[in-house]
């Protein structure tokens, strides 16, 4: 066994230490930096870091989302962001949200290449291509896998409310996930704030599992419907993503102290409801 926390173990404790559930997303656009940063080579980096070390203190979790990186050929400065959350941020668990979907050999490829290349602590996959799809990330001891459920797009609807022996099918999806497919203990699920009847309906479903919850913020999921939604009976078991509202804060150099205090703001408002 690893002496290594988990990432259930890790994010618990980030819970706990830091009396937040906010999830930090990554969604960096270069053309909404503040002009300080323009032309940089690594201003991609240098953006998500200052976001980092300012919103450290209110968050229980950052979540870089991998194509804002690829599509500026930045995946080296992904790589340097997450082993900098982890040297200077230690405790704060890192999501790769990348949403893998594939068997066999190329899921572990995909597992590798989020946990061995990136570090990510847990990374997110499409479970629909079944258990053979989600099972190889398995393999990496103590590393998260958090399983598309109850996605918070409208498009979402047109496959996860699908009838499947009398139940939409994001419900068999949970239930999979909690019964079947937790061999590791590190599943999660993503289930999206816009929905939080379905948040309820899923955490009845899977108990304390811990929810990945993006929608708040840009996308206008409801604070306190949420929290009442999916919160487990500790007050927990959740990580609620905010990304633009927080990124975007502030439009000038003090881009970090703003988006500081947004995640602040973000993350009393959270607890109010817990």
């Amino acid at each position: 066994m690893s002496s290594t926390p988990s990432f259930i173990e890790t994010l618990t404790s980030a819970w706990q230490r830091t009396n937040s559930l906010l999830c930090v997303g990554l969604d960096p656009e270069p053309a909404k930096f503040p002009g300080a940063l323009a032309n940089r080579p690594d201003a991609i980096f240098e953006f998500c870091r200052a976001i980092v070390d300012a919103t450290a203190p209110y968050a229980s979790a950052f979540k870089p989302q991998i194509a804002y990186f690829a599509a500026h050929r930045a995946e080296d400065q992904l790589e340097a962001l997450i082993a900098h959350i982890h040297e200077r941020h230690p405790g704060l668990p890192v999501i790769l949200d990348a949403k893998r979907g594939d068997i066999g050999s190329t899921a572990e490829q995909y597992a590798r290449e989020a946990f061995v290349r990136y570090g990510a602590d847990a990374v997110t996959v499409n479970p629909y291509m079944g258990f053979d799809s989600v099972e190889p990330y398995l393999a990496h001891e103590g590393k998260g896998v958090i399983v598309l459920c109850r996605t918070s797009n409208p498009g979402g609807s047109d496959l996860q409310f699908l009838e499947t022996g009398g139940r939409p099918l994001y419900q068999v999806v949970a239930q999979l996930a909690a019964e079947k497919w937790n061999a590791n203990g590190q599943l999660g699920l993503v289930v999206g704030a816009t929905f939080p009847k379905e948040i309820e309906i899923v955490r009845q479903i899977v108990g304390d599992m811990p929810l990945l919850i993006p929608g708040i913020g840009a996308q206008g999921g409801d604070v306190e419907a949420t929290v009442r939604a999916g919160r487990t009976a500790a007050g927990a078991g959740m990580m609620i993503n905010s990304s633009r509202a927080i990124l975007y804060a502030g439009k000038g150099d003090d881009f970090a102290a703003a988006a500081a205090r947004a995640a602040e703001e973000t993350r009393d408002k959270i607890n109010a409801y817990r």
